[in-house]
């Protein structure tokens, strides 16, 4: 019967229609070869449409319409949940759909989704769940137009195209970093924490801990990237971490250059293809102790390859679209610390030791935490706050609106069963009697 059904769904297609269905001869590679994560989920859609133009993406809709499945789309294939793998659904991968051009009058780019930034270095189009094409801007779809800046995997359309208002390119990218001993983790972090609210807004700073090459244990690299257009204006960025640094640091250096292409390696090196990853995060709540919070996470890797991170938010976390200081749009969880931690590792053996160990460490961080990004999240393991409360209901409304059918397959919680109402967007774990303490160590009620 099911073959019966595709010879017919085939009938209606055009002539080499780009879909490979579940069983055919190059269906396992369609389904995981492009997914970054070597924990590939058992999950298996009813065909992979590899599209190449955007009429392909249309048929891909009108199919998914058609035969009363899902749709679900593969970008970059970097989501750690592997979003795009679902059960019985349309996949539409758009690995294969390119397109790049730069208007140099108004250096607006025209970028297709599965464009990453180095290779491209507010507006969207996109395809609704019945197959029409949108243009999406603040005036035109504006509804759509905001969820698109926020709604992650439950965006109720596929975005085939991206425009991006370019900048300058910064002539002088400089870097600093301190790297200590985990013994010195407090030190290192309370240094750093003391300094950021009030530090240079060009400048990006980040504690990572990691094994860092050559080295045999857990050390804290405090890193500073500053983006100017002089060498003197980057050492003036950079001098007050120079000043005021502790001492017992193992290695250091200070502002020097660097560029993106360079960070883009740095990145690409701390992680490796084919490996097996779990990937957490909490944005930290700016009254929280967040040297406490984060200890066991810094100084208790699970694996060599794996490292955990604090970012610096401020100043763009005090930033509001209530007092117009950034756009109006669903993304709205913020604070002033963001905390991820990517476990790395490649024997499936350690696959319940390592996600484990990531479990355990989020269920003591998220107590600290207003919520997460939802980017590097697993709504199949931990469900918490993904935006402000209200944000978070207009975003379900335009999801049930532009696609009350559930057409888009949408948030994969656990069991894919979130369908239309999409995520509740709540703490689950404020069931818990466990009261965090915020940084004068004062219990506070959850």
């Amino acid at each position: 019967m099911a073959s019966e059904k595709r010879t017919f769904m085939m009938k209606k297609l055009p002539h080499n229609f780009p879909i490979i269905w579940k069983g055919e001869t190059g269906y396992e590679k369609a389904r995981v070869g492009r997914v970054f994560n070597f924990r590939r989920p058992e999950r298996y859609p009813v065909a992979v449409i590899e599209a190449t133009t955007e009429d392909h993406i249309v048929e891909a809709v009108c199919l998914a319409n058609r035969m009363g499945c899902r749709v679900s789309v593969r970008s970059g294939g970097h989501s750690w949940a592997v979003w795009s793998v679902r059960d019985e659904a349309i996949l539409v991968d758009l690995g294969r759909y390119h397109e790049f051009s730069l208007d140099e009058k108004t250096g607006i780019a025209k970028v297709s989704p599965s464009t990453t930034g180095r290779a491209t270095n507010k507006l969207l189009e996109a395809y609704g769940s019945d197959g029409r094409k949108l243009h999406c801007d603040k005036k035109e779809n504006s509804d759509l137009y905001w969820a698109a800046r926020g709604a992650g995997p439950g965006f109720p359309a596929i975005v085939t195209r991206f425009y991006l208002q370019t900048m300058p390119r910064f002539s002088h990218m400089r870097s600093s970093a301190y790297i200590y001993k985990k013994e010195d983790y407090r030190k290192a972090l309370e240094w750093i924490l003391g300094i950021t609210s009030t530090y240079d807004e060009g400048t990006e700073i980040v504690a990572v801990a990691s094994y860092p090459p050559g080295r045999s244990e857990i050390h804290v690299t405090v890193l500073l990237v500053t983006f100017k257009n002089s060498e003197k204006e980057a050492r003036a960025a950079l001098q007050p971490a120079e000043d005021s640094a502790p001492s017992g640091h193992v290695d250091t250096w200070f502002c020097r250059e660097t560029s993106l292409s360079k960070e883009y390696d740095d990145q690409n090196a701390a992680s490796p293809m084919a490996h097996r990853y779990c990937v957490d995060n909490c944005y930290v709540r700016n009254d929280a102790d967040v040297v406490s919070a984060l200890e066991d996470a810094f100084t208790t890797l699970p694996s060599r390859k794996s490292f955990s991170l604090w970012y610096s938010m401020a100043p763009c976390s005090r930033r509001s679209a209530e007092q117009g200081t950034m756009d109006d749009m669903a993304l709205s969880m913020q604070s002033d610390h963001y905390f991820a931690t990517y476990t790395i590792w490649e024997d499936e053996h350690d696959d319940s030791r390592c996600q484990g160990w990531v479990k355990e460490i989020c269920r003591k961080v998220e107590r600290f935490s207003e919520g997460s990004y939802l980017g590097d999240a697993d709504f199949q393991v931990r469900r918490t706050m993904f935006w402000e409360t209200e944000q978070g209901r207009k975003l379900m409304k335009i999801r049930r609106d532009w696609d009350p059918n559930g057409r888009i397959a949408g948030y994969l919680d656990d069991g894919d069963k979130s369908g239309t109402e999409g995520l509740a967007n709540v703490h689950e774990w404020k069931n818990s009697n466990i009261e965090p303490r915020t940084s004068n160590g004062d219990s506070k009620p959850n």
